[in-house]
């Protein structure tokens, strides 16, 4: 457990709210690069910010061999980096995908993505968490509804909300294949969850979530406020979002499978402590613990 003050509370023993203390856009105005003032005004109020295209076409081809090509290598399958589905067996997520796969990490260091990121964020950025998440089709499991710091501050000791996530669509995202839902606005409050972490909690939170699970009141009350935002698009396209925000997704019962890159920038001033909620760390490959910048 770490010794430094815990600005966002959460995995005690009743559900609490604090207001953010972070700002959402870090940066000065007028900071260059690729999201244009309106997009990071945009992105403050939010919580999120989708690029239609941040890909080409025949970047997206690649992309999708790579997928394929590690989907189908017994040695990936085999490694404790791959998650399966419980039910079907099927893959479900690969993590550390920028170190497995020099084509992901060539894209995770492209300035249409990390430069994004730095620019969020105000600082040179490094590779808090990257994955491939598969949904094939006919059945593959959705995800609870949670705010991914939340579970970054209690299980992997991020101090601050400075953090920035992107999920990048390699196939299409429809509104029928469990898609994105984000509730616009809500990165702005801190909702943290009631009961303690068990050990090694994340062996079963990444097949199904349960700690760090927001009631259904608190999630009414977010809803009714805020709203739902579901973002669809064709392969290629992205959305951004704010490591707060409170997100989920549905079960793909669909024949269509909906599979994207998703990678976690934070702050090389922001480096991760000790768990604030949590008897033990998360893995590397999980919660990096190598803060070298993106170059």
């Amino acid at each position: 457990m770490t010794t430094l003050t815990d600005l966002y509370p959460s995995r005690g023993p009743r559900e609490v709210t604090t207001p953010r203390r972070d700002p959402a856009v870090w940066s000065p105005p007028g900071t260059p690069g690729p999201l244009t003032p309106a997009d990071l005004a945009d992105f403050d109020t939010d919580g999120f910010l989708a690029v239609d295209r941040l890909v080409e076409p025949s970047e997206v081809t690649r992309y999708r061999a790579e997928l394929d090509r590690l989907l189908h290598d017994p040695g990936v399958r085999a490694d404790e980096r791959a998650i399966v589905e419980p039910r079907s067996g099927e893959v479900r997520s690969v993590f550390e995908v920028h170190r497995i796969s020099e084509v992901f990490a060539a894209l995770v260091r492209d300035e249409r993505v990390a430069g994004r990121a730095r620019q969020i964020l105000g600082s040179d950025v490094y590779v808090h968490q990257s994955r491939i998440n598969v949904k094939p089709g006919f059945g593959a499991s959705g995800f609870y509804w949670h705010s991914d710091f939340e579970t970054w501050h209690a299980e992997d000791g991020l101090p601050r909300m400075r953090a920035v996530s992107v999920s990048i669509a390699l196939t299409p995202n429809l509104d029928t294949n469990g898609g994105l839902m984000i509730m616009p606005g809500s990165h702005r409050t801190f909702l943290g969850c009631a009961g303690e972490t068990p050990r090694d909690n994340y062996k079963r939170s990444l097949q199904m979530q349960d700690a760090g699970t927001p009631s259904p009141e608190a999630l009414t009350r977010l809803a009714d406020a805020h709203g739902i935002r579901l973002f669809t698009g064709p392969a290629g396209s992205a959305v951004w979002f704010d490591c707060n925000a409170m997100h989920g997704s549905g079960d793909n019962i669909t024949p269509y499978p909906r599979s994207n890159l998703f990678v976690v920038f934070n702050s090389v001033d922001n480096e991760a402590v000790e768990p604030f909620a949590a008897p033990v760390r998360r893995p590397e490959f999980i919660g990096a613990r190598d803060f070298t910048p993106v170059r």
